[in-house]
């Protein structure tokens, strides 16, 4: 039974000692060429989710990100498919998948014979990882297990006010009861600097954040990009600082342990800020300003169980692997689009909560949501995910980094 004081639920246990809130069976295609495959494999399959990698060229940065949520808490079993002369191989992706403990499977189109033999073939393979995955073992799971991360779009000026806020008092809770909390988007802390290097909980942090903070400010000039955007205008706000104190707000209080990169898990309990900016500006294939998706499937490669998605003016994305939960500090929106929103924060503008009591509500959601009940994207079916050629160093083995 779950109680706001001490929640507990039943979780899947990890051949490396971590709990997933979720047993998936996740689908990976190695280039574009397979995508329609690889979907339609999963196609009807509840506990399947699909992601994917779309370029035909090799990079390091895409390959270490799906590795990392192939090797996710919530996934029990991987199918990688290919189409077969593209530069990211599925059959290796599988065998590090199986060195982890975790039943794997790969095909390659070319070599099946085509789309129908390989939607037969893979649906197959689907219910033999299914089965090999049906008795892992259930253990107790609580607050100090959980790794939650959060991510903001589609603001207005509710987000500052009300939405983030109360992420930022869950997640002093979070920390407090021994989880980690992750918050990312640094290129939205432009102008906060000094309040940024405050938060550090040492001054190794506080080199941290402002190297990170540096190499943020940097790219944004580069490509004249500040993350505001004309529905952010619309929707109340006015300057990138306007917008910089709001998105911080989702951090809450608690000192910031560190920085982590994309594919690396916390190393151990606190706040956390992940940086997802390329290592020097490269306009490889296209490489522009990071979208929602992308920011969520980010966090998801840090090992969070769930996403919380703050927004005012509205959004219709969900995510593969771990669940996402919609939050709104704008009442109106939440009625307008309640079958997409999960949370609606605009009771604390309406004075009929305050900050800790909606943050009180919303961890019972968080922990209802860990014991299995779907949230809105979830039961809509929403799992977008974005995953992009980037350069970014990878991030030290000894600093946590399981991918």
């Amino acid at each position: 039974m779950l109680t706001v004081d001490s929640p507990t639920w039943q979780g899947w246990l990890r051949p490396d000692g971590r709990k997933g809130i979720r047993n998936l069976i996740l689908v990976i295609y190695t280039v574009e060429c397979a995508q329609f495959v690889a979907h339609a494999v999963a196609s009807r399959e509840e506990d399947a989710h699909v992601i994917g990698f779309s370029g035909c060229y090799d990079n390091a940065y895409a390959i270490r990100l799906m590795l990392a949520l192939a090797r996710h808490p919530n996934v029990g079993a991987v199918l990688t498919v290919g189409l077969g002369c593209e530069y990211t191989q599925a059959g290796r992706l599988a065998e590090t998948v199986r060195a982890s403990g975790r039943p794997a499977e790969s095909f390659l189109i070319q070599e099946v014979g085509g789309t129908t033999r390989s939607i037969a073939n893979g649906k197959a393979l689907i219910g033999q990882l299914r089965a090999q995955i049906r008795d892992v073992p259930r253990v107790p799971m609580g607050l100090g297990d959980l790794t939650i991360g959060c991510e903001c779009g589609g603001s207005d000026g509710t987000s500052g006010l009300a939405g983030n806020p109360v992420v930022g008092r869950f997640f002093d809770r979070l920390v407090d009861a021994g989880g980690r909390a992750i918050f990312e988007e640094i290129v939205e802390q432009i102008g906060l600097k000094e309040i940024l290097l405050q938060r550090a909980a040492n001054p190794d942090v506080r080199e941290q954040l402002a190297r990170t903070y540096d190499k943020a400010e940097a790219y944004c000039k580069s490509v004249r990009q500040w993350s505001a955007s004309p529905g952010n205008f619309a929707g109340g706000l006015t300057t990138i600082e306007e917008k910089s104190l709001g998105a911080f707000a989702k951090s809450g209080s608690r000192p910031i342990q560190g920085v982590l990169r994309v594919s690396e898990t916390a190393p151990g309990p606190g706040l956390w800020l992940m940086d997802s900016v390329p290592d020097g500006h490269y306009m490889q294939f296209g490489y522009t300003n990071p979208n929602d998706s992308e920011g969520i499937v980010d966090l998801i490669s840090g090992g969070s169980h769930i996403v919380l998605f703050v927004t005012g003016r509205g959004s219709v994305i969900g995510s593969p692997v771990s669940p996402l939960i919609k939050i709104t500090g704008n009442a109106r929106t939440y009625e307008r689009m309640r079958e997409d929103m999960d949370f609606n924060a605009g009771t604390v503008l309406s004075g009929e909560q305050t900050l800790d009591a909606a943050a009180l509500d919303l961890l019972g959601l968080v922990t209802r949501v860990a014991a299995g009940e779907p949230s809105r994207p979830e039961s809509l079916g929403h799992r977008e995910y974005f995953i992009m050629y980037k350069h970014q160093e990878p991030p030290g083995l000894q600093q946590g980094c399981r991918a």
